[in-house]
């Protein structure tokens, strides 16, 4: 879901909601458009046209021209994301200045070649500037957002203005092929949770190094291999126990426990309750809806 909203001439603003896994991108190549995208929640990831890629977590910024995505695959490595996209016109701002922008001398070509030299894209982690500028855009009342859209418009453009790119952290991009297999490889060890494989026999199946393997694995979702896979086994095991009638053993199998009690250990430690509990809960909530 995508709602936009022309802020200032030049300036359009989307409020972005994705549920999905991945899906393409195609436009026209708008070499004058700065597109800057500032994730809320969720993850988000884009294989550029030039064959790199770069993922975005919570509060994290990325900046490019938008002939860099013109053809892009779009990944959400968590199956959600919410975030703001700002679209900014530099043709449009050379003519528009904002008013309140006319004595900082604010000139969008310049801004242009500055923050995506080459084209090249900019990813910045999340920072205290960053969330003030973006944060609130999700908490304040429906009747004052255009409002505060327009003002934190302005004090995106100053913030970009001020940047030094050379000065600043940068997210680190891979090439597209290598996250293309480790979302390769996450599909494969996803697929069968009553199977476990280790980092040595997935680096020889996929001929990928194991510190190169770890290392993007957690670029592209988040936490490292054993981390997100006991969470991803424990959540699966959440939609069994609310949507089967399999018994506990036959569910701590599927999601790859040899046994009834280190799942039920497992489950407790990332639910806080124990998985008998949940399904009860489940159950209620069904009833009560019925």
């Amino acid at each position: 879901m995508k709602d936009s909203l022309e802020v200032l001439p030049g300036i359009e603003l989307s409020v972005i909601h994705f549920h999905s896994e991945r899906f393409t991108m195609h436009h026209e190549l708008f070499s004058d458009v700065l597109e800057v995208n500032y994730c809320h929640r969720g993850r988000i990831g884009w294989d550029m046209r030039d064959g790199s890629s770069v993922f975005l977590g919570a509060g994290d910024l990325e900046i490019h021209t938008m002939d860099c995505c013109a053809d892009s695959t779009i990944t959400l490595p968590l199956g959600g994301y919410e975030g703001i996209t700002v679209l900014f016109d530099m043709e449009v701002l050379e003519n528009h200045v904002p008013e309140l922008l006319k004595d900082a001398g604010l000139n969008g070509r310049a801004l242009l070649k500055k923050l995506c030299p080459g084209q090249t894209p900019l990813s910045l982690p999340a920072s205290p500037e960053i969330s003030g500028i973006f944060s609130c855009l999700f908490e304040v009342p429906q009747k004052l957002l255009p409002s505060y859209y327009r003002i934190k418009m302005l004090e995106l453009l100053l913030y970009l203005e001020q940047l030094k790119p050379s000065h600043v952290n940068r997210l680190t991009s891979y090439q597209s092929e290598l996250t293309v297999l480790i979302r390769e490889i996450h599909d494969f060890i996803t697929a069968d949770l009553s199977k476990r494989f280790t980092i040595e026999e997935l680096s020889k199946k996929y001929l990928i190094n194991t510190t190169t393997l770890k290392k993007i694995f957690k670029a592209v979702y988040e936490k490292p291999i054993a981390a997100y896979m006991k969470e991803y086994r424990i959540r699966q095991a959440m939609l069994l126990l609310s949507q089967t009638d399999d018994s506990m053993a036959d569910i701590a199998g599927q999601v790859g426990y040899v046994n009834q009690g280190k799942f039920t250990q497992a489950f407790k430690e990332q639910t806080q309750m124990l998985p008998t509990e949940y399904r009860k809960r489940c159950r209620l909530r069904k009833m009560e809806k019925e």
